[in-house]
């Protein structure tokens, strides 16, 4: 998604609906990602020469964690706790990719490619949203 995109998600004055924006972009990515692990695990894990298994176990949680994050998104305003779980999860995500990258992990270049993009796109996810969420407490004060 290039800056373009994502100023246009942020275009907004109200920072509440920024941050449901950013949580529903999260959602989606999250959920599309965990959907393709799961429909596709098999050529995925030739393709990064990671388990396909790895990737199955992957998938069900990106599902279910890119429909807890959708769900945060739907509230009129999501709670603070809510968000900072959100982030704060995805900055663990982030860091124990790279962790797995570096320790566990030998997948192919396209493996390793994506492990560092997948970790860059949700450490970005976090910033937005812990962005956004600083934006909606400092007009609320």
């Amino acid at each position: 998604m290039s800056a373009t995109h994502l100023a246009a998600l942020a275009r907004t004055t109200e920072p509440q609906t920024m941050l449901r924006r950013f949580l529903a972009l999260d959602a989606v990515v999250t959920g599309t990602n965990g959907v393709a692990y799961l429909a596709v695990s098999g050529p995925l894990g030739r393709l990064f020469d990671v388990d396909s298994t790895l990737l199955l176990v992957l998938g069900v949680f990106l599902v279910l964690y890119g429909a807890a994050v959708g769900l945060l998104a739907t509230r009129p305003s999501p709670p603070a706790l809510g968000v900072r779980a959100v982030v704060e999860a995805n900055l663990a995500w982030a860091a124990v990719s790279l962790v797995a990258l570096g320790l566990w992990l030998s997948p192919s270049t396209a493996g390793a490619v994506w492990i560092v993009l997948q970790a860059l796109t949700v450490a970005g996810f976090a910033a937005l949203q812990y962005g956004a969420l600083r934006a909606r407490q400092g007009s609320s004060e």
